[in-house]
């Protein structure tokens, strides 16, 4: 399916737009972050023979958290897995009813993982579990992927309203 024509504008949604943009960002940089963390664990480990200790526990924290922040934004733009099979032969009217579709789906899957990930960051912060060297606590990556998903039920209303508006926009048949 293809990005709601609302997709490249500001419109009314323009904050909520900027903010899922800076979150991805955000991500990238996480994402970064951990391919720093990797090189320099391999240089030293290869120069000095002292790689970088937990370097994997953080490559693993880190990558979850980065593609927890991309989820608002693939969301948004449209860039998320869908079935072009459907919609190559489908009129711009059935392309929005089912882009509306996949949206509302998108809101209750995002509502219910924000859901089951807010009882898991109780667990893990109730139980006390932490990383093997570094001693991180697991729960604090539950804090950004809760504001990612919070922000992808955001992204998923912005597409189901701009779906919606493309169906009163668009003549059927």
């Amino acid at each position: 399916m293809t990005a709601p024509s609302g997709a490249g504008r500001a419109g009314r949604f323009g904050p909520a737009r900027s903010l899922i943009t800076g979150w991805a960002l955000l991500g990238g940089l996480v994402l970064v972050g951990v391919v720093l963390v990797n090189a320099w664990s391999i240089l030293a480990g290869a120069i000095v023979n002292r790689p970088f200790p937990g370097d994997f526990e953080l490559t693993e924290m880190g990558a979850a958290v980065a593609a927890f922040c991309f989820l608002p934004y693939c969301q948004l733009v449209g860039a998320n897995v869908s079935a072009d099979i459907f919609t190559m032969r489908a009129g711009p009217r059935a392309v929005a009813v089912m882009s509306a579709l996949a949206a509302a789906i998108a809101v209750v899957f995002a509502a219910i993982l924000l859901w089951r990930m807010g009882a898991g960051l109780q667990d893990y912060r109730e139980y006390e579990q932490f990383t093997g060297i570094l001693e991180i606590p697991i729960w604090w990556a539950f804090v950004p992927a809760l504001v990612s998903l919070a922000l992808l039920v955001l992204a998923s209303i912005i597409t189901l309203a701009e779906a919606i508006d493309e169906i009163s926009r668009t003549k059927p048949g």
